[in-house]
């Protein structure tokens, strides 16, 4: 392909061509009218100045060649340079993938620990439990050592179940599980022949909570531990009590049937 600069060239040259032929044509046939020395002065005048046009013609061509080079290179630098930000692009765009993955992978992980915690303080935290139809809340360990002593009572092991209720009374002595620690506590002392510590664990249960289900029963307990010290006058008081605070029990009606047999 020809540049523009090549293509402005040839018709300049040709046209300076035609003016110096021109200029020779009209030269010849005057040289009779000027002598020699004036003549050639015109002839060297007339080629300097086409010599001069050519260059120029030349120079110019060229700087329009230098033009073109140049905005060819700057071209390619720009296409070097956007190719390059795409490439950067690309780059940030797959760091920000990666950076959003790794931001959902760290949610996730925290999620579960969260999770974790709250399932791990659940079990420290109070539960509503129900125990001799009174309902309050208990911590997990309270429930858990309660109900290690009662399982060691009712497998039997009433020598056992002592110290096991008697250690949890002592941890927890404001329970809402007490009254029944004191009744099952004052049974396993019965089972093992411990009347007076058995009386005491009973008395402490009725002073506490004299409503609670199991008061009628602590208080036949304690007549037939009277019974057993064969106290018999501190039996039938206790029996009389037992009755006249609560008539409607079952513990009432046992009540009556050992007062006829103590007469």
């Amino acid at each position: 392909m020809t540049a523009p600069w090549q293509t402005s060239r040839r018709p300049r040259a040709a046209a300076l061509a035609a003016v110096f032929a021109a200029t020779l044509a009209w030269a010849g046939p005057s040289y009779a009218l000027f002598e020699d020395d004036e003549a050639r002065r015109a002839i060297l005048e007339l080629r300097q100045r086409v010599d001069a046009l050519t260059q120029s013609s030349q120079r110019a061509g060229e700087r329009s060649g230098d033009e073109v080079s140049q905005l060819r290179r700057s071209l390619l630098d720009l296409q070097s340079q956007i190719e390059a930000l795409r490439t950067e692009q690309a780059m940030l765009r797959g760091q920000n993938e990666q950076l959003m993955r790794d931001v959902g992978e760290l949610q996730r992980r925290q999620k579960d620990m969260a999770q974790g915690v709250d399932e791990r303080l659940r079990q420290f935290e109070p539960t509503k439990v129900t125990v001799d139809g009174r309902e309050f809340q208990a911590d997990p360990a309270e429930k858990r050592d309660f109900e290690a002593a009662l399982a060691v009572f009712r497998a039997g092991r009433f020598a056992d179940s002592v110290p096991a209720f008697g250690s949890f009374l002592r941890q927890y002595p404001q329970s809402g599980y007490a009254p029944s620690a004191r009744f099952w506590l004052g049974n396993a002392q019965y089972a093992t022949r411990d009347y007076k510590e058995a009386i005491n664990n009973f008395k402490a249960l009725l002073a506490a909570a004299p409503d609670h289900a199991r008061a009628p029963e602590a208080a036949l307990s304690i007549a037939n531990c009277q019974i057993e010290l064969k106290d018999t006058r501190a039996a039938r008081k206790t029996l009389e009590d037992l009755i006249r605070t609560y008539p409607q029990s079952e513990a009432a009606t046992a009540a009556k049937e050992r007062l006829a047999r103590l007469k």
